[in-house]
């Protein structure tokens, strides 16, 4: 029984590991993009919503939007991008910030890097407790058996 107890703290500490990078790739992607000094006139194409339920009867919804745009030198592209405003509409023309070498990895908000390093600093945090909660279990384990 104390394999399981050590087992599965480190799973979950290998998928705490793995969403901490997500976030930072992520971060580092949309920070990027807006101090690459590329832009591009987008038009949503797609708008549309997702819903999942929790384990307590919470249902979560997301708002999804697509976007497609020219690059510079003629490519056109198409991304999708989560948690934009829910005024925005099918048909919308907005700014859309990308990497040249990376546009499908471009983003519609707007540059605000205060929001996106405090979003950052938030996730990483609760990343770290659920870690340091993990690490927790497994002592705990290994010390009562």
């Amino acid at each position: 029984m104390g394999v399981l107890f050590s087992i599965v703290p480190l799973l979950l500490i290998a998928l705490a590991v793995y969403g901490a990078v997500v976030v930072l790739r992520r971060s580092r992607e949309v920070s990027g993009a807006w101090s690459s000094g590329f832009t591009a006139e987008a038009r949503c194409i797609k708008s549309y919503t997702t819903t999942s339920r929790s384990g307590d009867n919470m249902v979560r919804t997301t708002l999804h939007h697509v976007y497609e745009f020219t690059t510079r030198d003629g490519r056109l592209v198409r991304f999708e991008e989560t948690g934009g405003p829910s005024t925005r509409v099918e048909g919308d023309i907005v700014t859309v910030y990308y990497l040249p070498e990376r546009p499908e990895r471009a983003t519609a908000k707007a540059p605000a890097p205060g929001k996106l390093a405090a979003s950052t600093g938030c996730s990483l945090l609760f990343i770290t407790v659920f870690i340091a909660f993990a690490i927790f279990l497994v002592v705990v384990a290994n010390w009562s058996s």
